[in-house]
């Protein structure tokens, strides 16, 4: 089987998809609402689109294609407030973040769906631990040497996107001691991690022809990496984000990824290389763990600094980039929470220690979803 070509698209344009949770409103465990959601997103006239996840307790919205943040929180924002109507009319609700804090993986049902049946079957329990919830950020590249070389040099940033995302610090009932807890659930997948480091589309084509081969990989979908390529829509996809607790947070998100792009395809700040990806797990690994707090390694010079810094320096690096697009507002919401020390990890484990009931939590954290001021 040989690649399907790399359509074009344009440069920097966005699509944002986010993984929700449909939780009850009596004790806000997960509930199996996703057909009952669908039917009724159905009748709405929104931009994107919304479909049913791996299990039946979650469903995805997707944008269309967007130009500017501006854009991107236009239309999650239109999608929220239609999801929110829904869930109201089945007195239910729909909440951000990584992963559920309390809901026992064993009691989530396989969505129909003949795709997510094969992966059930292959993957056997996991593909329950796979109610996860993540934020995907596409962006567009002129062609496809450009998407790669654009990859590869995104990698050194994941760590940022991990600990500006994180909101995956509860599992089954338990505090991890990870802020992105749901990041290890990924891992467990053969064909997850990086992808391989390959600069030109022929090159890529010869590796993904050995790899189906071999009848591991039938397609594109099949790779479960960090960041991959997406012939059919032009763009590369970045996939280690949670799911945030807002809309808003979400398009700040998109808005930081379309700024560092801009950077590395207008002013090319360094060549990426295979040994980026010496530190690329440790690293990786770090902003799972302890968040804004992590140590991150340069991978060009080796050298140790806090994540924080290195986060901070980098908004610096791309403000240029960022106010020709027209994201620089949001990137100083970042910006200013990096300075705090704050993250939707945070928020979560401050509202637990107030509470002491995840439940009540998992409420607070649907009112965050719907743009309602924290109770």
């Amino acid at each position: 089987m040989s690649l399907e070509p790399f359509q074009q698209s344009a440069a920097l344009s966005l699509g944002v998809e986010l993984e929700l949770q449909l939780v009850n409103t009596h004790d806000y465990d997960l509930a199996p609402y996703a057909d009952d959601m669908l039917r009724l997103m159905k009748k709405q006239a929104l931009p994107g689109s919304v479909v049913p996840e791996m299990t039946s307790s979650m469903i995805e919205i997707s944008t269309g294609v967007c130009h500017s943040v501006a854009e991107v929180l236009g239309q999650l924002s239109l999608i929220r407030d239609a999801l929110v109507r829904c869930a109201d009319k089945l007195n239910i609700a729909v909440v951000g973040g990584g992963t559920h804090p309390f809901q026992q993986w064993h009691e989530r049902r396989i969505y129909d769906k003949p795709r997510f049946r094969e992966l059930s079957e292959l993957y056997g329990y996991l593909s329950k631990q796979f109610t996860i919830f993540g934020q995907h950020v596409h962006v567009g590249c002129p062609d496809a040497d450009t998407a790669l070389l654009t990859l590869h040099r995104m990698s050194r940033y994941i760590p940022h996107f991990i600990a500006l995302s994180a909101s995956s610090p509860y599992v089954q009932g338990q505090d991890t001691a990870f802020d992105s807890a749901r990041l290890n659930s990924v891992f467990a997948f053969p064909l997850s991690g990086r992808a391989p480091f390959v600069l030109s589309w022929s090159e890529f084509g010869q590796y993904f022809e050995k790899m189906t081969r071999t009848g591991v990989v039938k397609s594109m979908k099949d790779f479960y990496w960090d960041i991959r390529p997406k012939p059919e829509y032009g763009t590369i996809e970045i996939r280690v984000f949670d799911t945030p607790l807002t809309v808003e947070r979400a398009a700040a998100l998109a808005g930081y990824v379309q700024a560092l792009a801009s950077w590395f395809m207008q002013d090319q700040p360094f060549l990426p290389a295979e040994d980026d990806y010496l530190v690329y797990t440790y690293n990786r690994f770090q902003a799972c763990r302890f968040g804004l707090d992590a140590i991150y390694v340069d991978p060009a010079t080796g050298k140790h600094m806090a994540l924080r810094e290195h986060i901070l320096h980098t908004l610096h690096q791309i403000e240029r980039h960022a106010e020709g697009l027209g994201a620089a507002s949001m990137l100083q919401t970042l910006r200013d929470d990096v300075r705090r020390d704050h993250n939707d990890a945070r928020w979560l484990r401050e509202r637990q220690g107030q509470e002491r009931l995840l439940a009540e939590v998992v409420r607070q954290a649907a009112r965050r979803l719907r743009g309602q001021p924290d109770a």
